[in-house]
């Protein structure tokens, strides 16, 4: 059944709402572990944590800010958004923040232990990457991003867009005190490949998915579908 048409109630729209949430809490642990492996963040965490080192301000916050600045590019761009990109926006960087606060998985002593760490999260990351996607309540701010960003570079393959724009994010990240490591090239070169082999277990087509706009949403939920 097309995801778009299970999003044809009020319940099934909260029940989607429900599965991007928590899908979206756990993703957040994913990223807490990637960085906290501490041998260096991924490029978009490495942007996130500069801004939250010279801001002195909570990764959480930095990450929302980002966030809804690049929510405001997409519509700019007039990408399509969906209830889960403003979901997103916010449960990611603030389940980030909760698990640095209850701190209850010690930062690794040896670099197996980091490397070990690093891919758990990125499997983490990759899984619920498709659970919250399979809600089709819209993608992430940045995924959105990417899109519209190909969309405009017609010429140029979206695999060299995506490398440029982490490229870039990565370096502003670390001139502003954001960590750059291993981890870093980890997470940039093994993250697609990882979310791709977790949507092939999870037999999930992200392509075929036909995302229900918010205004979409809240037409049914105003029953005015």
């Amino acid at each position: 059944m097309n995801k778009l048409q299970e999003n044809s109630s009020l319940k099934m729209i909260i029940i989607n709402i429900l599965i991007a949430t928590v899908s979206l809490f756990v993703n957040g642990f994913g990223v807490y572990l990637t960085i906290h492996a501490n041998i260096g963040a991924a490029p978009w965490d490495v942007f996130n944590l500069g801004l939250s080192h010279t801001f002195k301000i909570l990764y959480g916050t930095a990450s929302i800010t980002v966030s809804f600045i690049i929510l405001g590019i997409d519509i700019l761009m007039k990408e399509p958004i969906g209830i889960a990109m403003i979901i997103d926006a916010i449960v990611v960087g603030k389940s980030v923040d909760f698990f640095n606060f209850i701190n209850i998985i010690p930062v690794p002593k040896t670099i197996i232990g980091s490397l070990l760490m690093t891919f758990i999260g990125l499997i983490i990351i990759g899984y619920t990457q498709g659970t919250y996607m399979m809600a089709a309540l819209g993608c992430g701010p940045r995924d959105t991003l990417l899109v519209g960003l190909k969309k405009r570079l017609k010429k140029i393959p979206i695999g060299l867009v995506s490398i440029m724009l982490l490229c870039i994010v990565t370096l502003i990240g670390y001139l502003l005190g954001g960590p750059v490591g291993l981890g870093t090239i980890i997470c940039a070169l093994c993250a697609g490949p990882i979310m791709q082999y977790a949507f092939k277990t999870l037999r999930f087509n992200a392509v075929t998915i036909k995302h229900q706009s918010i205004i979409q949403s809240f037409k049914v939920i105003t029953k005015k579908e």
